[in-house]
């Protein structure tokens, strides 16, 4: 069977530094932080204080107020996106309904609901939970509701793989497409763990940075300084297609994906196995899926969450799969500036991989002051970078053990 070739015709994200794509790469390219100190609740008791969260976020377009009660952040954010995917795309989802899917992944889903709904049961009692609970607060309600409200009646499925969670989702809608199960796929994640529960979890696990005072700094990946990851919330959502079906509409082309690699660390809940080792076959895999060199690859959306582990450990992966190719290729952790969307977050850094190489631009890694001498490959320290760029790779590993990376490419008959 020959595989049909899947190009992305839509995106839509989302996040701390942008509730419109450009306004996202715009923010990108000029180093803008979106980190700040968490007012949505009391934080006065946490060690952590700060967050990535979207400023001057309007969901009304999409949703009316009764709705907007009865539907978690998460879901918000991944339809919002989904929409500005679509119109984005021209994509005409009632044409062709049934052979149009869903793939959106969700690390956490609507952790605040359940939060939520305890205070409820334990003050109130059983007769005054929600009947709204389910649904809002389980993580396939993104890709679900996303269906609904497009009209998409393809395949329709959750990736759970925790910070690996989007990445996996388009993974999955690329290889849907690709057998020809459908002519195009909403595929992405959505994210909002941003809440008294989420956030005192990530404290207990000592993963988060703790740079109250200086929000703007606190993510700073391969810095010898970093001291753990920031946590963000939002969506990225791409509109992936058949290339003949696209073509046929004449629809804009962004770029083509071309490989796909998951992986298996078994080794540890949280940790990533040394050398990174389940994360050089992820890469392996995505290179020769694509059938594509190391040389091939111009540039890599690192994974970079500003943890010790992960930096270190993705550094000596890169190392380990692109040889002498390593010193020379484009590198740069954009969690620098957006903060780590945790489920949302490869969607997010997938649009970024789009603008850099239709831009011929390379985002920079902020902060990046006091280089970790155990991570010194180029990671575009502080500035943007002009370069060429026809091949980008982007780097998703999660609690777990889980690890994703998907090639795409700039689009050429």
């Amino acid at each position: 069977m020959s595989l049909k070739r899947v190009v992305i015709t839509g995106i839509g994200t989302i996040n701390p530094i942008g509730n419109k794509c450009e306004e996202f790469w715009n923010n990108l390219l000029n180093g803008v932080s979106g980190i700040d100190t968490i007012t949505r609740f009391d934080v006065s008791e946490y060690t952590t204080k700060i967050a990535g969260i979207p400023k001057n976020f309007d969901a009304s377009s999409a949703f009316d107020k009764k709705e907007l009660r009865r539907t978690s952040q998460f879901i918000i954010y991944g339809v919002v996106a989904a929409l500005e995917a679509l119109k984005d795309s021209n994509l005409d989802v009632n044409k062709d309904a049934h052979r149009i899917g869903v793939e959106v992944g969700s690390g956490i889903g609507g952790i605040e609901i359940l939060e939520n709904m305890t205070h409820v049961l334990r003050d109130k009692g059983p007769s005054k939970v929600s009947p709204f609970t389910v649904p809002m607060m389980i993580a396939d309600s993104a890709a679900g509701q996303i269906s609904i409200k497009t009209g998409a009646k393809g395949p329709n499925s959750c990736a759970v793989t925790a910070c690996a969670s989007s990445t996996h989702s388009i993974g999955n809608a690329f290889r849907i497409i690709q057998r020809g199960e459908a002519i195009a796929m909403f595929a992405g994640g959505a994210e909002c763990a941003t809440s008294p529960l989420g956030l005192a979890s990530f404290c207990a696990a000592r993963s988060l940075s703790t740079r109250n005072d200086d929000p703007k700094k606190a993510s700073r990946p391969f810095d010898n300084n970093r001291d753990g990851f920031v946590m963000a919330e939002g969506a990225g959502i791409l509109v992936l297609e058949e290339l003949e079906y696209a073509k046929k509409r004449g629809a804009k082309i962004y770029a083509e994906v071309i490989g796909y690699g998951s992986s298996g660390d078994a080794y540890h809940i949280t940790a990533p196995a040394p050398e990174g080792e389940g994360a050089q076959r992820a890469m392996k895999e995505a290179l020769n899926d694509a059938k594509i060199t190391v040389s091939d690859v111009e540039y890599i959306n690192a994974h970079g969450t500003s943890t010790q582990l992960n930096d270190k450990n993705e550094t000596e992966a890169i190392k380990a799969v692109f040889g002498n190719s390593a010193k020379t290729v484009a590198i740069s952790s954009t969690k620098s500036m957006t903060g780590h969307l945790l489920g949302a977050t490869g969607a997010i850094e997938l649009i970024a991989c789009i603008y850099a190489i239709n831009n011929s631009i390379i985002p920079p890694t902020i902060n990046l002051d006091t280089p970790d001498p155990n991570c010194n490959l180029n990671y575009t320290p502080n500035k943007a970078i002009e370069k060429v760029t026809n091949i980008a790779i982007s780097n998703s590993f999660g609690f777990g053990g889980h690890n994703s990376v998907v090639a795409i490419k700039k689009f050429d008959e």
